[in-house]
Parts: structure tokens; sequence; C-alpha cells
């Protein structure tokens, strides 16, 4: 298993623009507040690194990556990226976003890139080096749904707990597998097993249970108090075709939105059948995403 520094040297080096005055360091303990509040003006885009920092602060490996701040001559925040396994960033400053890619670009442990199309096609050209290719490249589908769906016949959808995590972590890495081609139970059993746990363990795994099979589950991946993102949504190919996964999936989105105000997903373009599941069980359209694979 490798373990994730928290910062090398090179990118402890505070990173300056002097044409903008603009510089980049990591955040520190303490300034959760203020990242927070930034964060929350685009609540939707930016619920990942939100809910990351309401978890486990804007200094923990749970992060997987180091979080940075930008800040004009004021001191005041042009920026937040959290660089590191993932990698995503909210910025409107174009020299913001150029000095986030230089200081990604020295991350030796960069799996993916994750952001809105025409930000993340930006990055790419401030990151990528002449010649370099993503490994793999996928346009993303931004859907939400803030109205309580209709009623179906219920289903006995629960919260994991740590007994399931057998059932549930070859169900996730499989998905992850056919999504980026590399499954992270082969790569880091443990590192994987170990943050299936967490996740069970927080209440963030919904899963229908038959037997020794899981029929249905779908994930929390980040929460915040006006926006939910959802992923590892599955249906077992078993069950597919008899209207459980929408059933769930009306099941769970009326239960979140009881305490939330959102619910949102990411789905790949090249996936029009999942795109219509979830128009059907009342998600909308509200953006185009890219996600770049990087790692070998």
């Amino acid at each position: 298993m490798h373990v994730q520094p928290a910062q090398t040297q090179a990118t402890a080096n505070r990173i300056a623009c002097r044409e903008t005055e603009l510089t980049i360091k990591p955040l520190a303990t303490g300034e959760e507040a203020e990242v927070l509040a930034f964060l929350a003006a685009r609540p939707i885009h930016t619920v990942i690194m939100a809910g990351m920092i309401y978890d486990n602060g804007v200094v923990s490996t749970l992060n997987r990556g180091t979080f940075h701040a930008c800040r004009n001559s004021a001191g005041e925040l042009e920026g937040v990226a959290l660089i590191g396994h993932v990698t995503m960033l909210e910025t409107h400053h174009d020299t913001a976003l150029r000095l986030f890619a230089e200081l990604a670009r020295q991350n030796e442990y960069g799996h993916v890139i994750i952001g809105e199309q025409e930000r993340i096609e930006q990055f790419w050209n401030f990151y990528s080096l002449p010649g370099q290719k993503a490994r793999l490249m996928c346009r993303e589908l931004l859907l939400e749904q803030n109205t309580i769906p209709p009623v179906y016949n219920p289903i006995e959808l629960r919260l994991a707990t740590l007994a399931d995590r057998e059932l549930i972590a070859p169900v996730h890495a499989q998905m992850a597998f056919e999504e980026s081609g590399i499954n992270p139970l082969e790569r880091d059993p443990e590192g994987f097993r170990r943050r299936v746990a967490r996740r069970i363990e927080l209440g963030r795994v919904w899963v229908v249970v038959e037997g020794d099979k899981i029929i249905f589950k779908a994930d929390i991946q980040s929460e915040t108090r006006e926006q939910i993102y959802l992923e590892g949504i599955y249906t077992n190919p078993d069950q597919r075709g008899k209207g459980i996964g929408r059933r769930c999936i009306s099941q769970l989105s009326r239960m979140l939105l009881e305490t939330n105000d959102s619910i949102c997903v990411l789905v790949n373009e090249r996936n029009p059948a999942v795109k219509g599941f979830y128009l059907k069980t009342g998600f909308e359209l509200r953006g185009f995403y890219d996600t770049i694979y990087v790692g070998q």
C-alpha cells in the first residue's frame, strides 16, 4: 500500500504570481469556516470538496490529498483546490487556474481530475506537457433532484452495516473498474476495504440485500447542509428491468430530501440508458463535467 505524504517539499513551497499578486499555499487547520463559506456560493459544484472538509477538516490523510487556497494581495480567497488522488478546484480566476494546474503537475499520486467542462479543458491545457495524453477522458452529466418524488411500493432499503462490507466492496470495486479501468480492490485491497468500512460507519451506504447478494446499493459520497452527492448506485443485473432501481432511488430520494435541499449525481455521457433512468425519477440536467484519468 502506498501512503501519500501530507505535503512534499516541492508542493510545500509557496507559489506566487507577481503580475497579479496571487499566492497559493496549503490550507491550515482553523481555516475551515472561511473555505466552507467560499465553497457554499455554488453548493452543487463544490459538494465533494465541502463534504470532505465537513468530514475530515482541511488537513487530514483521509482527504488523500492537500487542500490549497489561492489568495489575492488583500488576503481574500480567489480559489480553493484539492490536489491529490482526486484533483478538484473552485475558481473563476484564470491565473489561479493556471497556478493550481502547475502545482497539480507536481503531484505524483494523481489519479483523476474532475470539474466543470470549460474549467477542466482550461486546466488540462495548463496541466499537460507537450504531447501528453490522458489515460482516459469522460464527459459526464451533472443531474440534480430537488423535489420529492412520488411514492412507489416501499422496498427493504436500509443502511449498510459492517457485516455487509464484504458484499459491498467487490460491487463498488467493479463499478470503479468499469469507469476508470483500475480495480481498487486489486491495487490497494486493504486501503479500499478500510474506506468502504468508514463510509458504512458514517451511515453513508444504503443497500437492499437478499441472502448473500446485493440487490441495490447507493453511496452518499459527500454531504453538506445544502447538498448530497450520490455515487456507486448499483442494481443487480439479475434484477434490472423490474423497476427495483427506480423504486429504491425514489425511496432514498424521499428520505434524503426530508433533511437536505438537493441531491446530485454524475452520469457518464456514454450511458444514455442511465441518464434516462434518472430523468424518469425526477432528476434534471444541471451541467456538463469532464473527468480525466491521469494515473497509470
